[in-house]
């Protein structure tokens, strides 16, 4: 099977040039190759692209030989058709554009941050005095707050109903909620106009910091219920609102020992983005980057679910991850591979790619 892996990895170690099918941009290719990279004996090449011993062997170790501890000589010649087809797809992928492709991009990127800058970060870099520092200094951090759930039954002010009106339906469901609290979830998801109707009013568990399009006096209500009540009716911006504190969950603090696992990957990510910082840094010192104002101000986003967060997906992060905030932090585990660089960016690549010089 052919490696779309080992496609992108030949995009990111030669660069965006133009596919002529052997002529002078496979040349330079293969010099961009050479100036990059040891590659070991050359065993074939591809219009000016080398095959070497060291790509050779990387993917011939992942073939297991039918017998014996050995590749047999056909099996070799398997492994080299098959890098050869890559370099082939290679092509065929630039002559079509394909390292323009934002999604082609960003895996260009990852590779390259992850072989650039983050390969130096190790979980040894940083011992138990250091992580019990920034536990102390930090250690609000490590607090799983007081949260409750909370269930909200939403009948909104509109053209066609009146405020009157709202409220009267509003005051009309509490009434039957009240009657039979366990059917708060069948009115829900009959009556409310809110976005939860479709989970039975469920809001999920919130903490006193809110939620991302939950009206602040939404929560501030639950919190001053206790669990099982519901609440009079009350007006926010949406309309008229019934809440309902389904279940309460009490603030939790927890030692340095239990949270060393998650110290160390929250460590391990600053470092990573002082890191990317640095790099990006140094990379924009000489380019030359354009930007119409104009033309930006000009582009209108819509539906935009949750607010941007430079550097929101670097690696480690567990931001809005009820589980690893509820206890599925493990104590005292250093996982390698929790903060180890792969598959999110550190920081949001521009929308448009790279910029032109």
């Amino acid at each position: 099977m052919i490696s779309m892996r080992s496609v992108l990895l030949s995009l990111c170690l030669l660069g965006p040039v133009a596919c002529d099918g052997g002529g002078a941009a496979a040349k330079d290719a293969a010099k961009g190759q050479e100036a990059k990279a040891d590659l070991g004996e050359t065993l074939a090449t591809v219009n000016g692209v080398v095959v070497g011993s060291k790509e050779f062997e990387q993917a011939a170790a992942r073939k297991a030989p039918a017998s014996g501890d050995a590749l047999s000589a056909e099996e070799k010649k398997e492994v080299l058709d098959s890098l050869v087809e890559e370099k082939l797809l290679y092509a065929a992928a630039l002559d079509k554009g394909l390292d323009r492709d934002p999604k082609v991009q960003k895996v260009m990127v990852n590779t390259l941050l992850r072989e650039d800058v983050y390969s130096t970060v190790k979980n040894g870099d940083f011992n138990d005095e250091m992580l019990q520092a920034y536990y102390e200094e930090h250690k609000s951090e490590f607090v799983v707050p007081e949260k409750v759930q909370i269930k909200r039954i939403l009948v909104k002010v509109t053209e066609a109903r009146a405020d009157d009106a709202a409220k009267t339906e509003a005051e009309r469901i509490r009434g039957e909620v009240v009657k039979q609290p366990d059917s708060f979830k069948d009115l829900a998801a009959k009556f409310s106009e809110d976005p939860y109707k479709r989970r039975g009013g469920d809001v999920g568990f919130v903490s006193k910091e809110g939620k991302p399009g939950l009206d602040a006096a939404i929560v501030d209500k639950a919190f001053g219920l206790e669990t099982g009540a519901v609440s009079e009716v009350f007006k926010t911006a949406d309309g008229y609102n019934i809440v309902q504190v389904a279940a309460r969950r009490e603030q939790v603090e927890r030692t340095f020992q239990q949270m060393k696992g998650s110290v160390l990957r929250k460590v391990k990510n600053d470092k990573m983005k002082e890191l990317y910082d640095g790099y990006v840094a140094k990379l924009k010192t000489g380019a030359t980057i354009s930007v119409d104002e104009t033309k930006l101000a000009a582009v209108e986003i819509k539906n935009s679910r949750r607010p941007f967060t430079p550097g929101a997906g670097l690696p480690g992060a567990a931001e809005g991850d009820e589980g690893a905030e509820e206890g599925g932090l493990e104590a005292g585990g250093e996982d390698e591979g929790a903060a180890a660089p792969g598959g999110a960016m550190p920081a949001p690549a521009p929308a448009g790619g790279p910029a032109q010089k």
